[in-house]
């Protein structure tokens, strides 16, 4: 049991499994728990005053963030400034509303992560088609194409041949960033190093195909990190902004040790089993660390 219980709030979907273990954890550990959804958070604005809500929000100790809000334009940019006056108003909030903003556009993340010095694979972001066309000449005829928000190797596409090429212009809509990095071949895999704040667990994925995100069928073990392992992602989550992050390195065939992105909600259910570590707990112990 925790020396001094905190409530703590869980932002996402009440029926996500990420969600329910960080509740299982933290219940265990003798802390009170509260579920809040996206389309709760709401506010009341009168002069010189606002009150934020669901009321239990503004009751919690801390708030973690489990997925991303879903939905148009409006609805996101809503509940991103919601979670922000949240954090202004006293309540600690992991992720941070900046850090998600940053770590869910792979355009930002990748502009933050080169300010920081990192290596990343060469990179381009261009609405026109005939940068398209240029960009993947210059990549040697082999490059991926990625959605700016995303996550778990959903939307990847790996343009090898012309026709691949054409086939994603095709379905590309009108004017739309089109966010292009070079292949990089990578035999022996890539690697997931999970922070929860100075803590670090480590896997490596690999799989049949380029991609190796275990939810697509990839195999994970785990790995004792290397000090430039883990000197990278501790860089990478620093350029982010977030205390919980999972960041993805790519072991080159070529030697090169690149950085592929910065996950501010990172799933952990491949890391705990790798590992056979409690996850959930590890977060947990961080916000009593946090908030004593």
């Amino acid at each position: 049991m925790a020396e001094s219980p905190v409530q703590l709030g869980l932002v996402g979907d009440a029926q996500g499994w990420h969600l329910n273990d960080l509740a299982r954890a933290a219940q265990a550990r003798g802390h009170r728990v509260v579920t809040i959804s996206w389309a709760e958070l709401c506010s009341q604005l009168t002069t010189g005053e606002e009150q934020l809500g669901p009321a239990a929000a503004m009751t919690c100790d801390a708030l973690v963030i489990r997925g991303m809000p879903r939905g148009g334009l409006e609805e996101v940019v809503f509940r991103m400034n919601a979670i922000a006056r949240l954090e202004a108003a006293g309540r600690l909030v992991v992720n941070s509303g900046r850090s998600l903003e940053i770590a869910i556009d792979k355009y930002l993340t990748t502009a933050r992560l080169v300010d920081n010095g990192l290596p990343v694979p060469r990179t381009v972001v261009t609405q026109k088609t005939d940068e398209i066309r240029a960009t993947w000449h210059h990549f040697d005829g082999d490059m991926v194409a990625k959605p700016l928000f995303g996550s778990c190797g959903r939307g990847l596409a790996r343009l090898a041949s012309e026709a691949d090429l054409e086939a994603y212009l095709e379905q590309l809509p009108s004017e739309s960033p089109a966010y292009l990095q070079e292949f990089v071949p990578h035999p022996s895999g890539d690697i997931r190093i999970l922070l929860v704040g100075e803590r670090a667990f480590a896997i490596r994925r690999r799989s049949d195909e380029w991609r190796t995100n275990v939810s697509l069928g990839g195999t994970a073990e785990r790995l004792q990190p290397t000090a430039e392992m883990l000197n990278l992602a501790r860089r990478a989550a620093a350029a982010a902004g977030t205390l919980i992050a999972g960041v993805d390195l790519l072991p080159a065939a070529d030697g090169r040790l690149l950085v592929l992105e910065v996950n501010a909600v990172p799933g952990w259910k491949a890391v705990a089993a790798a590992c056979e570590t409690d996850i959930a707990a590890e977060v947990v112990s961080l916000f009593e660390r946090t908030t004593a």
